[in-house]
């Protein structure tokens, strides 16, 4: 069971304007309808040679262990953004998706899956709560929350909107919070965070639906970037919420820079991000899964672990894990 909503002091409030949601940036602008699609029409990148992607290698997750872990904090990469968490005794999924391709209509049409999930949904240990950071494809499967909540009937925790979207396919289990909201199941604080981005899963339903960052509270503190461009809200988060020991943030999809900035962080603005949080770690995720971006599907990590090298980070603080791979912290 979940909490009734409380509002969180000092985390900004979600804005709607016309029955869209807004992001906080009073400047941000995404490029248009007709240069997405130019770009996604002459790009044309799955035909390069530099564009081939081959499968990550997959670690051998402990299922056992992972089912009968009580007391350790672990975090576990499924792939793109889907990371399994276990804290405090409890089990929580992020936006997760054992989608053969990410897109409309089932996934018969979409970005294709080229690393698979090392671990079966069926594997799985109990599944306490599952947080969404907004509906696009590849972080809101419907196939697999409608599987996810048969198996485990978890608490989805999701921004405003998306309990709708639940309900009308007989998810009910579900809360709802805007930004600065916050929840609390089996002892963990959970806080809808802002994050920078759009949402809409067709043409006639962008901006309907809120999208967020997500923070996750107990014995330590854990950080869902969700997707997101890099925003001034991370200091505000590291300030009202931080330190957080593990902040899991999106570092993939940042190409044609020109227009992924607004809404999708490069591993540079990872870095960036990690240090507004003041956390201890940092795990990139949203990468090397889906066919989503121009970049080489291997070179996120790449410019990662260099930039962080760079600044003279110290190289245990920065995580890229092969899918499966379970790390404690």
């Amino acid at each position: 069971m979940a909490s009734p909503p409380r509002r969180i002091p000092g985390i900004s409030a979600a804005r709607r304007v016309d029955g869209s949601f807004r992001n906080l940036d009073p400047d941000f602008k995404r490029a248009s309808y007709g240069a997405r699609l130019r770009s996604l029409i002459l790009g044309g990148t799955w035909f390069l040679s530099d564009y081939r992607v081959k499968p990550l290698p997959l670690a051998h997750p402990d299922v056992q262990e992972l089912r009968h872990n009580s007391r350790e904090a672990t975090v576990t990469w499924i792939g793109h953004s889907t990371v399994l968490v276990q804290l405090d005794g409890v089990t929580f999924l992020t936006d997760p998706t054992w989608a053969k391709r990410s897109g409309p209509f089932g996934g018969l049409v979409g970005a294709r899956r080229y690393t698979p999930p090392p671990i079966k949904l069926t594997d799985l240990p109990k599944i306490d709560f599952v947080l969404i950071s907004h509906d696009h494809y590849d972080h809101l499967d419907e196939p697999t929350v409608e599987r996810l909540a048969k198996l485990y009937n978890p608490v989805f925790v999701v921004p405003i909107g998306i309990k709708a979207w639940l309900a009308d396919r007989g998810i009910t289990n579900a809360v709802e919070l805007s930004w600065g909201e916050a929840t609390t199941i089996k002892g963990l604080t959970i806080v809808c965070t802002p994050a920078q981005h759009a949402s809409g899963r067709t043409l006639v339903d962008q901006g309907r639906r809120l999208w967020a960052s997500w923070a996750v509270l107990g014995s330590q503190r854990f950080f869902f970037g969700g997707d997101t461009g890099y925003t001034d809200s991370f200091k505000e988060i590291g300030q009202v919420l931080g330190p957080f020991d593990l902040a899991v943030l999106p570092i993939g999809s940042y190409t044609p820079r020109l227009l992924a900035k607004p809404v999708h962080m490069s591993p540079e603005d990872a870095l960036d991000a990690w240090s507004d949080l003041r956390a201890s770690r940092l795990l990139g995720v949203h990468w090397g899964t889906f066919r989503l971006a121009r970049e080489r599907y291997d070179e996120p990590p790449k410019r990662l672990l260099a930039e962080a090298d760079r600044r003279g980070i110290d190289p245990s603080a920065i995580w890229v894990l092969e899918p499966g791979e379970t790390e404690h912290w």
